[in-house]
C-alpha cells in the first residue's frame, strides 16, 4: 500500500511541475517568466529555461533584464554540452555588451565551450583552430585574469592536439615510402622528403611539443631510408645527411629509448661515406 502512496506523490509531483511549466509558457508576464527561467537554472532544469530564455531576450533586450538573460542563456546551453550553441550565445553576450558584468566570463566560456567540442585528432582541425584563437582573444582581452593560466594550459592542448594531427601527416608519408622499386639506381618518389619537410616544420611552430622526439626519429628514418633509396649519384650526400641527423638526435636525446635503433642507422650509412684517406 505504501508503494502505492509513493508512487502517486511522485506523479502528482510531475504533474504539478509540468503544469506549472505550462502555465509559465502560456504566461505573457515576462518578469514572471523571467523569475521562472532562473528558478528552472538554478536548479539545474536548462532545457526548460533555455526554452523561456529564448523566448525572453528579444523582449527583454535594452532592459536590466537583457543583460543576464542573455549570459543565463548561453549558460544553459553549456551546462547541456551544446557547446557550440553556447559559445554563439557568449559571443553574442560579450558583442551586445563588451563592458557587461558578465563579459570577462564570457569570453573566457565561450573559448572553453569551443575547446570541450574539438574533435579527436585524426579528424579535421578547423574547430580547434577557432577554440585558440578564441582563448587567446580572451588572454588579450584580461590579460590579469585569475583565469588566465587555465586558458593557457587549454591553448596548449589543443597545440598538441594540431601536432598530432600533422605528426599522424607526417608518419602516412613515411609509411607510403617510396613510389617507385628499392633497387640502387631506381628513382624515388616524394614521399620520405614529404614526411621530412612536415615533420620539420611541426618543429619549427611548436619547438616545445611533447612529440618532440617522436618527430625527430621520423625525421632521421625518412632521411635513412630516402638515403638507401636513392641512386648512385644521390646515396653518399644523402648518407651524409642522415649521419648529420644522428648527431642532432643523440645531442638532444641522449637517453632515447630508441637509441639502439639510431645507433644501428649510424653504422650503416657511416658505410657510404668515403673518408679523408680514402679520397
Amino acid at each position: 500500500m505504501k508503494k502505492y502512496i509513493v508512487l502517486a506523490l511522485l506523479s502528482a509531483g510531475v504533474f504539478s511541475s509540468c503544469g506549472e511549466y505550462n502555465k509559465v509558457l502560456k504566461s505573457t508576464d515576462y518578469e514572471y517568466k523571467y523569475e521562472a527561467a532562473k528558478s528552472y537554472f538554478a536548479k539545474g532544469q536548462n532545457s526548460k529555461a533555455a526554452t523561456i530564455l529564448e523566448e525572453l531576450i528579444p523582449i527583454m533586450k535594452g532592459t536590466a533584464y537583457g543583460e543576464e538573460s542573455l549570459y543565463m542563456l548561453a549558460m544553459t546551453y553549456f551546462n547541456q554540452g551544446d557547446y557550440v550553441t553556447a559559445s554563439h550565445y557568449f559571443n553574442t553576450y560579450y558583442t551586445t555588451y563588451p563592458r557587461g558584468t558578465y563579459t570577462e566570463l564570457a569570453r573566457y566560456n565561450s573559448g572553453k565551450a569551443l575547446y570541450l567540442d574539438t574533435p579527436e585528432p585524426k579528424l579535421d582541425q578547423s574547430s580547434t583552430y577557432k577554440a585558440i584563437q578564441e582563448l587567446q582573444m580572451f588572454m588579450e582581452y584580461f590579460p590579469r585574469s585569475e583565469r588566465r593560466e587555465l586558458a593557457q594550459n587549454m591553448i596548449f592542448e589543443l597545440q598538441d592536439k594540431l601536432v598530432e594531427k600533422e605528426y599522424l601527416s607526417a608518419k602516412l608519408y613515411y609509411d607510403l615510402g617510396s613510389y617507385t622499386g628499392n633497387t640502387v639506381y631506381s628513382s624515388t618518389g616524394n614521399n620520405y622528403l614529404a614526411a621530412i619537410v612536415t615533420a620539420q616544420n611541426i618543429l619549427k611552430d611548436y619547438p616545445y611539443t611533447k612529440l618532440r622526439e617522436e618527430l625527430s626519429i621520423l625525421i632521421l628514418r625518412a632521411k635513412y631510408d630516402m638515403a638507401k633509396e636513392s641512386v648512385i649519384e644521390k646515396k653518399e650526400e644523402r648518407m651524409l645527411e642522415t649521419v648529420d641527423e644522428y648527431y642532432a638526435f643523440k645531442n638532444e636525446f641522449p637517453e632515447s629509448k630508441y637509441m639502439k635503433e639510431v645507433e644501428n642507422i649510424y653504422k650503416d650509412a657511416s658505410k657510404y661515406i668515403k673518408t679523408t684517406e680514402e679520397e
